[in-house]
């Protein structure tokens, strides 16, 4: 009886080691692969130091068991764990940093991206057509929304860090009032995570406008041709995170969608590996995976003008001129979490749905789509997504329990991690950026939106 008992714990020990050390294979890599990426970017894009960095985005368990390091003789950034599984991710002029994963880095390095510059914008004309900023509202009370802004930096709870790192207020097409952190000024590009997929749904509502995709159709993927079951899922699906595809959007350890962002080449094309798991349009489910397939589409429909139909197209057209969306190592844009972009330039994106897809006279969105957008999905029950949007509409069967009690039902937001935000308001004539890095639950979004509200005089 006791040889048995001994063969069994020895079996359970057996089991755990190898489960620990299979769970550490997978985690290891994700760990040292966010942090060389993300000090990457922050050093190269948004021209940080490295130590703020590491003590910041990387300060908190489980990343912080790794070691990070910028290697500034070629532009890179490392990350490692306990001195293995060894991660480098590099940067790129114009296009930020890629993470290393799966293919040689001599073969990334020799990609021909041909990225087109960004325009420079005019110091003498007021922003969002140039650089200058007059701070004047005669429909706003500025003290009170000053006010407001000093609140939204306050740290008031230890346990509880906001961590704010600007608020920039525009009404009526105009600056109205901006505050930064310490570390953080007007030209700092701000990693915007998920705020990046409504990027995604713009490049779509180009291609649409230019009659090269019909959102209604089969999404155009050669790997879902023929009889295969994904035939079914249009971009439509994809956009309204409504696919049926199989996913696991987890960032609490090794999951599906860390494999995506930190491990694999082409994350489009892993992502549209999975099978489907419940029919299209069944139910709704957040996935970064559908993201990235969309923004494989993209490249696919742009061909040869990709990059040219990205900065140009939109990035220049409306004068977002700090916008880097990175790629991942096969030359695809992240569309789902990897663009860079001053909190100005972040709102003149919002102010381009605020104006119907419209700027400064030319229409560059579909007639009709911003609607689409900003429309609540009958799949997400609780009224809170559109098409690659955050909506604030009430819930199925709940009127008045919408996300943001003090924002109007037709509030529609980008939402990105660790507390990123555009607000668009359209019967304020009004968009809200906020950028941050807290804990969800840190940051009270309805009270931002409650005292800027409060400010309007004619409330």
């Amino acid at each position: 009886m006791f040889r048995i008992f001994k063969a069994i714990i020895f079996i359970m020990v057996m089991v755990l080691l190898i489960f620990g050390a299979s769970y550490l294979w997978r985690a290891l890599p994700i760990i040292s692969g966010y942090g060389a990426k993300n000090l990457c970017s922050c050093v190269y894009v948004s021209d940080r130091l490295p130590e703020s960095v590491v003590g910041q985005e990387l300060g908190n368990f489980p990343l912080s068991l790794g070691t990070y390091e910028v290697d500034k003789s070629d532009s890179s950034a490392y990350g490692s764990v306990f001195g293995i599984a060894k991660r480098k991710a590099i940067y790129r002029k114009g296009i930020g940093c890629t993470l290393i994963s799966e293919i040689s880095e001599d073969e990334v390095r020799g990609q021909d991206l041909d990225i087109p510059k960004h325009k420079v914008l005019p110091d003498s004309l007021i922003w969002p057509i140039g650089n200058a900023t007059v701070y004047a509202d005669s429909n706003m009370d500025l003290e009170a929304l000053h006010q407001v802004l000093e609140e939204a930096f306050e740290e008031t709870d230890p346990d509880k860090p906001k961590n704010t790192r600007a608020v920039v207020v525009v009404h009526q097409g105009k600056i109205v009032a901006e505050k930064y952190a310490p570390g953080f000024q007007i030209g700092t590009p701000q990693l915007g995570w998920s705020m990046t997929k409504s990027i995604t749904n713009a490049l779509v509502g180009m291609l649409v406008k230019d009659g090269k995709l019909d959102i209604y159709e089969s999404a155009p993927l050669a790997s879902w041709s023929g009889s295969d079951p994904r035939r079914k899922i249009t971009i439509d699906h994809l956009l309204r995170m409504s696919s049926g595809l199989e996913w696991e959007e987890n960032y609490a350890g090794p999951s599906t969608a860390t494999t995506m962002l930190f491990r694999k080449e082409n994350m489009g094309a892993y992502a549209a590996s999975f099978p489907l798991e419940k029919q299209p349009d069944e139910e709704w489910y957040y996935s970064s995976g559908t993201s990235n397939i969309i923004s494989m589409i993209v490249r696919d429909t742009a061909g040869k003008d990709y990059y040219d139909f990205v900065h140009n197209r939109l990035f220049n057209k409306i004068g977002m001129t700090s916008a880097v969306i990175e790629p991942d190592a096969s030359g695809t844009f992240v569309g789902s979490s990897y663009m860079y972009a001053t909190p100005r330039d972040w709102a003149k994106f919002g102010l381009l749905y605020l104006n119907d897809g419209v700027w400064q006279g030319e229409r560059i969105l579909p007639e009709g789509w911003v609607n689409y957008s900003s429309t609540a999905s009958a799949t997400a029950k609780e009224g809170n997504y559109g098409a690659h949007f955050w909506t604030n509409a009430d819930p199925e069967g709940k009127p008045g329990e919408r996300f943001y009690p003090s924002a109007p039902a037709n509030m529609y937001s980008m939402n990105g991690f660790e507390g990123q935000r555009v607000f668009i308001l359209p019967s304020q004539d009004m968009v809200i950026v906020r950028m941050g890095q807290n804990k969800r639950g840190n940051f009270d979004f309805d009270a931002l939106l409650k005292g800027t509200l409060a400010a309007l005089k004619e409330n």
